[in-house]
């Protein structure tokens, strides 16, 4: 049975992943914080939390509420740095089989090829993933993603800062997601995460005041799954690049229906909060599947819904 999957078949590092279960930025630290609570070896990637040049200490408390369906987060991109990151962190992943893509954010384009030249080389970094859809942040992030014309520069300035594998995940509130997604893979994207969280907000009728310290927040978990879904059976249709699902998947059968929407590989973010150990729960369940279907590439499954 082959479960492995090259998310980045253009390019010349390439990035070939075991299976196709990563784990979404923001959800899974750093992966030094889980490997006590199974093999994290066993995953296809690990997708480190948001990273920018300097630390950053996120937003107000309270940063996370339960809400039907899901959560809403406003942590803000709280993240140690990029000097740290390579002085603590990557030395670490350099040591580990599984390979870890670090995901990068800033408030300026420059940000972003700065960031992506010093983390170029690495040892330890095996791709990045290109945040231009958070939600929780003043400047940068969604702003940049809002647009064709905008995702498309931010894409082209890491690529030219980079030779690694260049992920960029896109936001799903915006108008024309595909033609955004054709942008980015025209300047240079090696593939597409597809989604961030949606925007949202949560109000305590008893203080009437908004629930999260910065008001609006993300809203991850299964309540977006057919959003993010249906997002990825769009823009599998519109460019000829390998797509990462993310968005309220918990279990194997959810990560089958967007590998059948026309993803090659799917994160694993919000329930991974909830049993640390799904990931691996989606990983076993996938083997499973393709084992009772008869089903011995899992590249066999990627689009089978477009069919």
């Amino acid at each position: 049975m082959n479960l492995s999957v090259q998310l980045a078949p253009k390019n010349e590092r390439g990035l070939l992943l075991a299976n196709p279960v990563m784990t979404a930025s923001g959800t899974f630290g750093y992966g030094t914080e889980n490997n006590h609570l199974f093999d994290i070896q066993r995953l296809g990637a690990i997708v480190c939390k948001g990273t920018t040049l300097e630390p950053w200490d996120g937003n107000p408390q309270p940063r996370l509420i339960e809400t039907a369906g899901g959560i809403l987060n406003s942590i803000g991109l709280q993240n140690i740095g990029v000097a740290a990151l390579i002085r603590e962190k990557a030395p670490v992943w350099a040591k580990w089989q599984v390979p870890v893509i670090v995901n990068i954010a800033g408030e300026t384009i420059d940000d972003y090829a700065k960031l992506a030249g010093l983390l170029d080389g690495v040892a330890g970094v095996s791709a990045l993933e290109v945040n231009i859809s958070c939600p929780n942040i003043k400047a940068g992030g969604a702003e940049f993603g809002a647009s064709a014309k905008s995702a498309a520069k931010v894409t082209a300035a890491v690529r030219k800062a980079t030779s690694l594998p260049v992920l960029v995940k896109l936001a799903p509130d915006v108008s024309d997601i595909a033609g955004i997604a054709v942008a980015v893979a025209e300047a240079g994207a090696d593939a597409i995460s597809l989604i961030n969280t949606l925007k949202g907000m949560a109000i305590d009728i008893d203080k009437r005041k908004p629930l999260l310290g910065n008001i609006t927040g993300g809203l991850s978990g299964p309540a977006i799954k057919p959003v993010a879904l249906a997002i990825v059976y769009e823009v599998a249709g519109a460019v000829d690049l390998p797509l990462v699902g993310c968005g309220g998947i918990a279990t194997a059968a959810d990560a089958i229906e967007f590998i059948m929407a026309g993803a090659s590989a799917i994160q694993v973010g919000t329930a991974s909060l909830v049993n640390p150990r799904a990931p691996i729960d989606v990983i076993e369940g996938i083997e499973k599947f393709m084992l009772e279907e008869g089903i011995k590439n899992i590249a066999n499954l990627v689009g089978a819904a477009r069919n």
